[in-house]
């Protein structure tokens, strides 16, 4: 048998590889032709696999039951904490004011106070952009986790149709099947499952040296060019932080969105995680990030292909126990 060849890997655009500063990631590119709220924060509960007719027409398995690996969201609603208005200048953007219009009874301290009629007051014309910072409500799920994480968001449309949704929802729980729907494909932003500090080996996927190396097998053969007076080179593989990234999957397909909790919940709950109490969404393939760990989806941004694919008709979905519920 042949030696196995696997180049070295590890993208420099996501360097340096330093563990995320909190738990839930920040969303730096945004769809804005959509309409309506652009994002929607969920739990990661598990992997699964539903049995489904395959619907592609040119597919050598049209017709056929197939089985299609899948991860299960919970989707908690969510709320408006706080309303933010945008002005803009030769420095560049600025919050130039935020109204409040949400609260918790779990967060452990006040951010601001709560002005909801000022919204009333407000011109949209005067400001360059109008987004919104929303609440989870993790108390809901079964997570043991109580204290809802809050992140700014954006909305698509002009500033009035902004400022009008927001008056809409405000004081209301949005559910997720308000603002994606089944056969979408979606963006999924959230931090990877930690690893610890890992040698280069497993963090770089560098080959081993020869047996008889001197000073180390699973080291790098060279540090480069310029290695003297205490420098190396930042693209030399060396050992460090692994996983607990913040990290982007594009184009991922909702299979199904349902607020029916025991269509996929197993007899003795998820591994690890336990039973689904909200809305839940099975997505296509697999997503970053451990259980518990809140992912963002978004509206796609790089969706190249806009013909919408027939989605297969699922038939049944596979419990963690093996079991079709």
């Amino acid at each position: 048998m042949g030696k196995r060849v696997q180049p070295r890997h590890g993208s420099m655009g996501v360097w340096p590889r330093k563990r995320a500063k909190r738990s839930y990631a920040r969303v730096r590119s945004w769809n804005t032709k959509e309409k309506g709220l652009l994002a929607f924060p969920c739990y990661k509960v598990g992997m699964t696999q539903v049995i489904a007719i395959d619907t592609r027409k040119t597919h050598i398995s049209k017709g056929d039951s197939i089985s299609l690996p899948t991860t299960v969201l919970e989707c908690p609603p969510i709320k408006i904490y706080s309303v933010r208005f945008y002005t803009e200048d030769s420095y560049g953007r600025h919050v130039a004011k935020e109204i409040v219009v949400g609260k918790d009874k779990h967060l452990w301290r006040k951010l601001f106070t709560k002005k909801t009629s000022e919204l009333k007051d407000i011109n949209a014309g005067e400001f360059s952009d109008i987004t919104i910072t929303i609440l989870t409500q993790p108390s809901k799920t079964g997570i043991g986790k109580k204290k809802p994480e809050i992140f700014e968001a954006r909305i698509g449309g002009s500033n009035d149709d902004k400022l009008a949704w927001i008056k809409e929802h405000v004081g209301k729980e949005i559910p997720v099947s308000e603002v994606f729907s089944e056969g979408e494909y979606v963006d999924s932003h959230a931090i990877t499952k930690g690893k610890g500090f890992q040698g280069a080996v497993k963090r770089f996927g560098i080959g081993l040296k020869a047996s008889k190396s001197e000073k180390g097998r699973r080291t790098p053969g060279s540090l480069g060019g310029w290695k003297g007076q205490q420098h190396f080179m930042y693209r030399i593989a060396h050992a460090g932080q692994t996983g607990y990234h913040q990290r982007t999957q594009y184009n991922n397909i909702i299979f199904k969105i349902s607020d029916k909790p025991e269509e996929v919940n197993p007899k003795a709950g998820f591994k690890h995680y336990g039973l689904v109490k909200n809305d839940f969404i099975l997505i296509s393939g697999s997503l970053q990030g451990a259980r518990k760990r809140m992912i963002t989806l978004t509206k796609a941004v790089r969706l190249y292909d806009k013909r919408k694919r027939p989605l297969p008709t699922i038939e049944s979905v596979a419990s963690a126990g093996g079991e079709a519920a």
